[in-house]
Order: C-alpha cells, then sequence, then structure tokens
C-alpha cells in the first residue's frame, strides 16, 4: 500500500512522533493507522526504558491554584538539559502536571502518575510521561510535588522565579484575603525562593535538630577555645553557643529573617505592618536539580571517544 503525506501527517498528529517514524511505522503496519499508532508506542516504551537511567538533574518547577486560592499544588518534573527545559512541549507538560496534581488526591509521585490523566482520560499521566520521553528524547520524570488546602480563612500563594528554576507556595492564614494580603504573600515567597528557610518559626524546630545543631557549634566553639592563645572561661563558651544557635535559628527560620525588601524589617514585623492579624502557616520551596549529583560530562573525552570509534 502507498503510504501518502496525508497519512503522515494524521499520524504525527494523532502521536507527536517524528516525519520519519511516522512514515516507517506506517509501512510496517501497510497503512492500518491504529496498528502504526501501536507500533509507535512499542518502540516509544522501549525508548523511554532505555532512556530511564539517565540523570535528570535540569527542568522546570511549576504551580497551579485553584479559582478560590483555597488550595494549590507545587511541582518538579527534570529533564536531563535545561535545552528541554527551555521547549515549549515541555513547559506546557509541566504546567500540566501542576493542574494534575492540584485536582488529584494522591500522596506520591508514583500514585499520581497512574491516575487518568486529566486533559486526556483514556490515558494515565505515566503514559503521557513515557510518550513524551520518546518525543522530545530525553529521561524526564515526575520528582516531587505538594499540595496545600485551606480549610476557612486565607489563601494559597505562589511564586515562580527565573522561569521555572526556583518556585515557592505558601498558605495565609487571614481575617480576609484582599490584594494587600495577597501581594503580602507573594513578597514573602520571593522571601523564601530568595533565603531557602527550613521552618515558619522556632517553634517549628524538632527539638532533634536543635540538639543536633547545638552540639555542632559547642564542638566548634571548643576546638576554636583549645587553639586560641587566650582561652576563654566555660561560661563565656556557653554564652557564644547560644549567640550563634540563636543566629543559626534566625537563618533557617522564616519569621526570623531579615525582611529583604525591607532591611528594617524580619518577615514577622512585616507582615504585621500589613495586617495585625495575617500569619503564615507552612510553605514549600522546590529548586529544580536541588540534591540530584549532576554527571560530570568531559567533552573534549567525548569527542575523542566519537571520532576513534
Amino acid at each position: 500500500m502507498q503510504i501518502t503525506a496525508a497519512m503522515v501527517k494524521e499520524l504525527r498528529e494523532l502521536t507527536s512522533a517524528g516525519m520519519a517514524d511516522c512514515k516507517k511505522a506506517l509501512t510496517e503496519a501497510e497503512g492500518d493507522m491504529k496498528r502504526a499508532s501501536e507500533i509507535l508506542r512499542e518502540k516509544g516504551l522501549a525508548a523511554a526504558a532505555k532512556k530511564a537511567g539517565r540523570i535528570a538533574a535540569e527542568g522546570l518547577v511549576a504551580a497551579a491554584i485553584s479559582a478560590d486560592r483555597k488550595s494549590g499544588a507545587l511541582v518538579e518534573v527534570n529533564s536531563e538539559t535545561d535545552f528541554v527545559a527551555k521547549n515549549e512541549d515541555f513547559i506546557n507538560f509541566v504546567q500540566q502536571m501542576a493542574n494534575q496534581a492540584l485536582n488529584s488526591k494522591a500522596d506520591t509521585a508514583d500514585a499520581l502518575l497512574a491516575e487518568p490523566w486529566q486533559p486526556d482520560p483514556s490515558q494515565t499521566a505515566k503514559d503521557v510521561l513515557t510518550n513524551k520521553i520518546a518525543t522530545i528524547g530525553e529521561n524526564i520524570g515526575l520528582r516531587r510535588f505538594t499540595r496545600f488546602i485551606i480549610e476557612g480563612n486565607g489563601a494559597v500563594v505562589e511564586y515562580i522565579h527565573g522561569g521555572g528554576r526556583v518556585g515557592a507556595m505558601l498558605t495565609l492564614d487571614a481575617p480576609e484575603v484582599n490584594d494587600a494580603i495577597l501581594e503580602a504573600g507573594r513578597n514573602v515567597c520571593m522571601q523564601i525562593s530568595a533565603m531557602s528557610p527550613q521552618f515558619v518559626s522556632r517553634d517549628d524546630v524538632p527539638a532533634e535538630h536543635l540538639a543536633s545543631e547545638k552540639e555542632i557549634i559547642t564542638r566548634q566553639a571548643m576546638q576554636e577555645n583549645e587553639t586560641s592563645d587566650k582561652p576563654k572561661p566555660a561560661q563565656v563558651i556557653e554564652k557564644m553557643v547560644e549567640g550563634r544557635l540563636a543566629k543559626s535559628l534566625k537563618e533557617i527560620c522564616l519569621l526570623d529573617q531579615e525582611y529583604v525588601k525591607e532591611g528594617e524589617h524580619t518577615v514577622a514585623s512585616y507582615l504585621k505592618s500589613v495586617h495585625p492579624d495575617l500569619k503564615i502557616t507552612k510553605f514549600a520551596r522546590f529548586e529544580k536539580g536541588e540534591g540530584v549529583e549532576k554527571k560530570e560530562v568531559d567533552f573534549a573525552a567525548e569527542v575523542a571517544e566519537a571520532m576513534n570509534g
């Protein structure tokens, strides 16, 4: 059977596969469009399986917020290269994944991927992800997501920085939600993106973390004292440790941090200046590729290997 350009075009629109792959699949399927789609899918799954082990440390962070701002989702989807992260198809996919997370009840990435894909329930989210890997040609993965839901007063607020390099989301507890409250939420999200706090307030710091931090600071202070020309008495060392611990907490607790947009404020005093009853109850910060060990590439060696190969 003769394979026409119109048939190739139709199959490409159905599958998003390359023109050459579509033509090969149609030839193998003797013009049967359904069988050609299956062939492309089978080849795509095989290709995706081969790519699954490759390190994906680039990608994007995206957010989705409900119309009433009572719920929100933050996701990180990774790719192998920054080039793919700028691809419009990939950007749209990451935003769709954020929407998927917003409207899901899944609590793990695997559970989310197993759900029907909301734009096309005939596929699972995992099916769509696998097809993206085959089409784009890189390993892609949903690394993590979080979902915030507010019961009662308040709002979920988000901020995405650097075109998806960093994202922050928080929940505000406020007696009313207006433009000033939402602006304050966005400003604090920017603070979170820039300053990477770990906890909302000192009350949220686990006792184990405090004990571990104090032990580390104490050891450092004692080592400094042992090598000092003028050793300090134990009570002075104790005060030094308390001071350094307080400084450490100020760096990791959001409300204690210096508010970067206005140095005379802490985040806590800034919020109070907007509304005396405005509170932040929780937050999340995702930075793409954070903590992923990236493969060091020796391009000179790669070129030499290619030439010798």
